[in-house]
């Protein structure tokens, strides 16, 4: 439970630490590296200058001369991550360089060995997912506590906006992570009241990732994020600009496909829905079932927690406690809420955008940086994950506010 002010907080009845979750940042990798050791310096220089060599064409030229570097060196989880995030960040701008019309059949050995052993370690596919884009993306800018990412791509002021949004609902959530394990406490003590203040604690959790997304629309130019920054987080499985996959060179002889990064890789919402007992429609369900797989483990172990432990809706329903059943329904109203208001950002940031650029309204602003080629038109109802986008998201808002007991 939160601590009141100037209270101190008592200790969670179970260690988040067991699953790799911060009491601070939540699911955010805590204080990620900014550098990894100097054996992969050439990987570090090539990322830091992304959005350059991307505008100008360069990227795939520059990543032939990179030398060919064993992962095996690296040390530790916090240096596979930066190691997995830069190189998942050039992955996405050599396979994009061109848009989507001019993509690559073959990710260079010296790209794809690496790539491939420091996913086995993590346990994360090797495409840039949200663990990477997001979660372990963060520096502190200056002592005042100002963010900035630490690898960028093309999109100027909109990419970083973007991650910067993002990763402030993932933080706005945490005092939510903690909620789960009271009231999964409480449940197994039969302690109403406790249960009572964890439901209060994860509603308020929730309206606030609603109030931290909201500052998408000050950060993020739609044209740029259409235009421009869409297609860099867009995968090779389920998109028809690469209906046959990639291949690994060096790792596997036939293609491979995996999704681009996606808001249902975020553990978040799926340790919600978990607590809260939602039940979304089967291809909505599948769907976000092999989003778990872009997790790292220890985030999806802490899913299989909570869906193993007594169920929370099924105490509510037979308590027939007013007071319980109405804070209940305020958690899964303000999911609700989130999951609509989501629904609201993509139309403005894709459908909308998608019309204006048909139209030749939108041109994305000189602050986005290099300019790359055309709108994307393959992925136009889909999102970066594959997913028919507004079917997907109408679906899960839907189960989500069925998930409310009536009276």
């Amino acid at each position: 439970m939160e601590a009141g002010a100037g209270t101190e907080e008592p200790p969670l009845p179970l260690a988040l630490s067991r699953f790799q979750i911060s009491e601070e940042f939540g699911f955010l990798l805590p204080d990620p590296l900014t550098e990894l050791p100097a054996p992969y310096g050439p990987w570090m220089e090539v990322a830091r200058e992304l959005p350059q060599l991307i505008g100008s064409h360069r990227l795939r030229s520059r990543v032939q001369q990179i030398p060919q570097l064993s992962a095996r060196h690296l040390r530790g989880r916090e240096e596979l991550h930066l190691a997995h995030l830069v190189l998942g960040f050039i992955t996405m701008g050599y396979v994009w360089q061109e848009g989507e019309e001019g993509t690559v059949q073959v990710l260079p050995r010296n790209l794809a060995v690496p790539f491939w052993e420091v996913s086995k370690a993590l346990g994360l596919p090797p495409i840039l997912s949200h663990a990477d884009f997001v979660l372990a993306n963060w520096r502190r800018k200056d002592p005042s506590g100002n963010l900035d990412p630490i690898i960028t791509l093309p999109g100027g002021e909109s990419l970083r906006g973007f991650i910067l949004v993002t990763l402030l609902v993932e933080k706005a959530a945490v005092p939510g992570i903690k909620a789960i394990i009271w009231a999964l406490h409480a449940i197994l003590q039969r302690d109403e009241e406790t249960l009572h203040r964890a439901l209060e604690e994860l509603a308020g959790a929730i309206e606030a990732m609603s109030k931290a997304l909201r500052q998408m629309h000050d950060h993020v130019d739609p044209a740029v994020f259409y235009a421009v920054i869409r297609i860099f987080l867009s995968g090779w499985k389920d998109n028809p600009a690469m209906p046959e996959g990639l291949i690994y060179e060096g790792v596997s002889e036939e293609p491979l496909a995996f999704s681009g990064g996606s808001a249902a890789q975020s553990t978040v919402l799926h340790a919600f829905d978990e607590l809260l007992g939602i039940r979304h429609a089967e291809d909505s369900a599948a769907f976000l079932h092999r989003m778990r797989d872009y997790m790292p483990p220890p985030h999806r172990a802490f899913l299989e927690e909570i869906r193993r432990a007594p169920s929370l809706r099924q105490l509510v329903l037979s308590r027939r406690d007013t007071r319980l059943q109405a804070t209940f329904n305020r958690c899964v109203s303000a999911l609700t809420d989130l999951r609509s208001y989501h629904i609201t950002i993509v139309t403005k940031y894709i459908s909308v955008a998608a019309a204006k650029a048909k139209a030749g309204q939108a041109e994305p602003s000189a602050r986005a940086g290099p300019a790359v080629g055309k709108p994307p038109a393959a992925l136009e109802a889909k999102g970066t994950g594959g997913s028919h986008i507004f079917t997907f998201l109408k679906s899960i808002r839907d189960t989500t506010r069925e998930g409310l007991i009536s009276a």
